[in-house]
């Protein structure tokens, strides 16, 4: 009988060591290909920012960004009407996308389970937020185009702002309400046993408790809209002027890329290429800055409490 015992143990502990064993080479092989397929991705980004900045570095000085473009074919001026109005247009854009994009997120986390009624509601405006996600960003400029272009009468920095807003909108939803809804529901059941009221424990608890991955969405949607090219054709058409009145075209970087891009000779191809790094390190740099912002706060907070 003891023997058995003991061929039965043995026959357990092969079985462990041999699973054991399985599980680590598993383990170890799906580590490789994770970072293979982390290599692979980088890869191409890091040979992009390379090609930008070897070929763009030698673009950058103070004419090239503060002075107008020069004539066609010359290597005088710079973009400095474009980085203006990049600067104006994404501000604006994100002065009324993040807010509404945040609200959404926070009625499709928060209050959307109310009743029936709400639920149904709620998975509409998924849809539609989904749907708009995926739309073609050139068709958003073209209904910029019908319902503010034609309606002023001309290209205009505000119908650049609104067709920019509308693309920023879905992407601040949607990384708003997965975001909130990180949030442990016993940190609001603890809010309402307080007596505290439904918006109180949304604004102090939940939206507070959620500012980095807010702050988040809101970065990734500046850095999608701030490439944008086809809505601004149709919205604020480009000049070569400084910004003049809000009724009136302007320039932005992505215009400018491209219209640089276009031309046959190779200094507009070198400012191209200044433009295109210097929207890559404002972006990089708007990104940094509130991501700053964000963790300087949330640490005050955590300090007072």
């Amino acid at each position: 009988m003891n023997k058995e015992n003991k061929d039965y143990k043995s026959i357990i502990q092969d079985s462990i060591v041999k699973n054991s064993k399985k599980r680590k080479y598993i383990n170890k092989l799906i580590t490789v290909v994770l970072f293979g397929c982390v290599v692979i991705a980088i890869i191409p980004l890091v040979s992009i920012l390379v090609d930008v900045f070897e070929n763009g570095s030698a673009a950058f000085n103070l004419n090239f960004l503060f002075l107008p473009p020069g004539s066609i074919g010359s290597n005088d001026g710079g973009i400095g009407p474009a980085i203006q109005g990049t600067l104006m247009i994404v501000g604006f854009a994100t002065l009324v996308g993040a807010p509404v994009g945040v609200l959404v997120g926070v009625y499709l986390s928060e209050y959307a389970s109310f009743s029936s009624s709400n639920r149904r509601f709620a998975y509409l405006l998924r849809l539609f937020n989904d749907v708009m996600t995926g739309i073609p960003s050139v068709v958003i400029g073209i209904v910029g185009y019908i319902t503010i272009v034609l309606a002023l009468g001309s290209f205009s920095i505000v119908a650049g702002a609104f067709v920019l807003s509308i693309i920023m909108i879905p992407i601040v939803a949607r990384v708003s309400e997965e975001t909130l809804k990180l949030i442990p529901n016993s940190l609001r059941e603890a809010g309402y046993a307080l007596g505290v009221s439904k918006w109180k424990v949304v604004w102090h608890i939940v939206v507070k408790g959620s500012k980095s991955g807010i702050v988040t969405g809101i970065v990734l949607g500046i850095s999608r809209i701030a490439g944008e090219t086809a809505p601004l054709i149709m919205t604020i058409l480009g000049t070569s002027l400084f910004f003049s009145s809000f009724n009136s075209p302007v320039d932005a970087l992505p215009l400018r890329i491209w219209r640089l891009a276009s031309q046959p000779y190779p200094s507009a191809h070198q400012q191209g290429w200044g433009a295109a790094l210097l929207l890559i390190l404002i972006v990089l740099s708007l990104s940094i800055v509130l991501r700053m912002i964000s963790q300087k706060r949330g640490f005050q907070l955590k300090t007072a409490t």
